[in-house]
């Protein structure tokens, strides 16, 4: 076992710092040290997008990077969408249009989306699916998060 290295990050706006082994994965830093558990571990390969987080502003796999990767980076989980007590538009229209069923996929979707609309304020339904394509839900159908992504991109345009 090699000797435990200090990560610093910041989080969601915050700063933090840890202390961890070199090989100790960014999702088990993330759920383990800083108490973020809104980030799945679901396939541990990189496949399922569970996981899914932004990495200085864009969409990353948190299980298949380590955590010393993240030294210095900006990052944002699920847990930072909510702001001053209200949820963030895509929050709010995957409530509303049953974005979601089991959940397990839901902060990964979300960030997914996120990143999506940074780049694509206005994608169209295609451009959407495509979007979403890198993260599985295996209960939705994805009818829901598709129309949950539309409601939330003309919010997001509108404000």
């Amino acid at each position: 076992m090699r000797d435990p290295v200090t990560v610093r990050l910041r989080v969601n706006g915050v700063e933090c710092q840890g202390r961890c082994e070199p090989r100790k994965l960014l999702v088990d830093f993330l759920r383990e040290d800083l108490g973020l558990t809104g980030t799945h571990v679901g396939c541990e390969h990189g496949i399922c997008g569970a996981c899914t987080i932004l990495f200085n502003g864009e969409a990353a796999r948190s299980c298949i990077m380590l955590a010393v990767q993240a030294d210095g980076a900006e990052i944002l989980t699920v847990e930072g969408l909510m702001q001053n007590g209200k949820l963030h538009p895509l929050q709010e229209a995957f409530r509303e249009h049953h974005g979601l069923q089991c959940g397990f996929c839901t902060p990964g979707m979300l960030i997914t989306a996120l990143d999506l609309l940074q780049t694509n304020p206005s994608p169209t339904e295609g451009e959407i699916r495509e979007g979403i394509s890198a993260v599985l839900c295996r209960c939705t159908g994805y009818h829901g998060i598709l129309k949950a992504v539309e409601a939330a991109a003309r919010t997001m345009r509108e404000a």
